[in-house]
């Protein structure tokens, strides 16, 4: 009998299996840091990355299309990024002071973002989408937030509401219900946006992530962004866009750039560090202006924003993300991404349409995405994008682990600027394998 997808993944990695028990005695969930790394029977644990790949504990080497979760545009250890850390460490991790080269990254960033008068660096990204709320809160004066149903900002109170199905529960218990009832949840669609905006007075700023849902797991409707500017305009409400995926990676001015529009405030994390912690929120002058400390003390205590963070924008973050925003401001990642993302979707279609297997191979920029269910996404929502079964998304990983190739998530990923047409023909040997397993296995079937 013929060896199973999870038979062959237990098998390849034992190394990784005895850590797991170890991980659980100490980490909820055994997942060490995030929900995303929790799998089933054990997820396999990373020794180090290079490049396009990575190897794991027992030696297996993966070219990698999970990429620090978007994070490495530049790929895995650039060396010019590096460099840079490694010339930063021995002066110190931080002073409790500004730094030049802060001052520098800051500079980079306002001259990359076609919406950044000013910026203001976090320790993440989900540091960045709570802050742009807090700022926009502040410059409105009022209180709500309109948010769209599976649009991913993080994971704290303010971005639960709406970020699972079903979307009027929100996605964690230990949400306050104060919180619930200041953020508004809508469907993608820029009729709703404009009835609530001309019915409630109470609308401090709409938050989009830039990509469509999940870096575009549920694709925006063309002009939808666009949609969204013009509407927040003409209501007069903060328009944050949310850049922590798409920011540098469209673009070396982000998805802003690429649909010439200014949002009034924008969020960034993941590139714009290079891969280490950070975020940032950077937006129009007068709108940042509500974190502006005057000296004078009512000012400064009952009318600004307030913000800190120990390790915001510290010297090591600083030194990696200027090598990184260096590289990326010339578009040559970019363009090297987007080109293998659209050859190794090419690629994935026609195993697809070879096997005839009822799925649908979709993507934007340097993403791509499978969806298991129908030969077209057409018409489908985020309940139908995200629904596919547990069992197949898993199944359909390990099959690609136990071949050499690691995804995002389960069904999806993105390409770095030093992915080679050969790193994309032998993953592509490798899906065709995995789409044939899963085919054995009854786990998928014709359309």
């Amino acid at each position: 009998m013929a060896e199973t997808i999870r038979e062959a993944y237990i098998r390849k990695n034992p190394r990784s299996a005895a850590l797991f028990p170890r991980f659980q005695q100490h980490f909820p969930s055994g997942g060490a840091g995030h929900d995303g790394y929790v799998a089933d029977p054990f997820p396999i644990t990373i020794e180090r990355g290079q490049g396009p790949r990575k190897w794991d504990v027992d030696g297996n080497e993966y070219i990698d299309y999970g990429l620090g979760s978007a994070s490495l545009l530049l790929g895995h250890s650039h060396p010019e990024v590096v460099e840079a850390l490694v010339r930063a460490a021995p002066a110190g991790s931080h002073y409790g002071s500004p730094v030049e080269t802060v001052l520098e990254w800051g500079e980079r960033v306002c001259n990359l973002m076609p919406c950044a008068d000013k910026v203001r660096f976090v320790g993440s990204g989900a540091e960045a989408t709570s802050l742009a709320m807090r700022v926009a809160r502040a410059f409105s004066g009022k209180d709500k937030i309109v948010r769209w149903q599976s649009h991913y900002h993080g994971w704290h109170d303010y971005v639960m509401p709406g970020n699972l199905a079903p979307f009027d529960v929100p996605s964690s218990t230990g949400i306050p219900k104060g919180t619930v009832d200041s953020v508004v949840v809508l469907p993608p669609d820029l009729d709703a946006l404009e009835h609530i905006l001309s019915t409630d007075n109470d609308i401090a700023g709409v938050i989009t992530e830039g990509s469509g849902a999940s870096y575009g797991t549920v694709p925006r409707q063309p002009g939808f962004v666009e949609g969204v500017r013009e509407l927040t305009e003409k209501y007069g409400v903060v328009m944050i866009l949310d850049e922590v995926i798409t920011g540098f990676r469209w673009s070396p001015g982000g998805l802003q750039e690429v649909l010439n529009i200014r949002p009034d405030l924008c969020t960034m994390a993941k590139i714009l560090t290079g891969g280490l912690p950070g975020g940032a929120v950077a937006g129009r002058g007068d709108v940042m202006s509500v974190m502006e400390q005057t000296g004078d003390p009512h000012h400064d205590r009952f009318e600004r924003v307030y913000h800190g963070g120990t390790f915001n924008a510290n010297p090591y973050c600083a030194a990696t993300g200027n090598a990184a925003l260096r590289i990326v401001a010339t578009g040559e990642m970019q363009a090297q991404a987007d080109a293998m993302a659209a050859r190794l979707r090419v690629g994935l279609q026609e195993v697809v349409d070879r096997y005839e297997v009822s799925a649908a191979v979709y993507g934007e920029s340097s993403t791509f995405h499978i969806y298991f269910g129908a030969r077209s996404i057409e018409g489908l929502d985020a309940n139908a994008l995200k629904g596919v079964s547990a069992q197949v998304q898993t199944s359909f990983r390990q099959a690609l682990q136990v071949r050499g190739v690691d995804l995002m998530s389960r069904t999806s990923g993105v390409l770095s600027g030093v992915h080679t047409e050969s790193d994309i023909d032998q993953s592509l040997e490798a899906f065709d394998g995995a789409i044939k397993a899963m085919m054995d296995e009854g786990l998928i079937s014709h359309r």
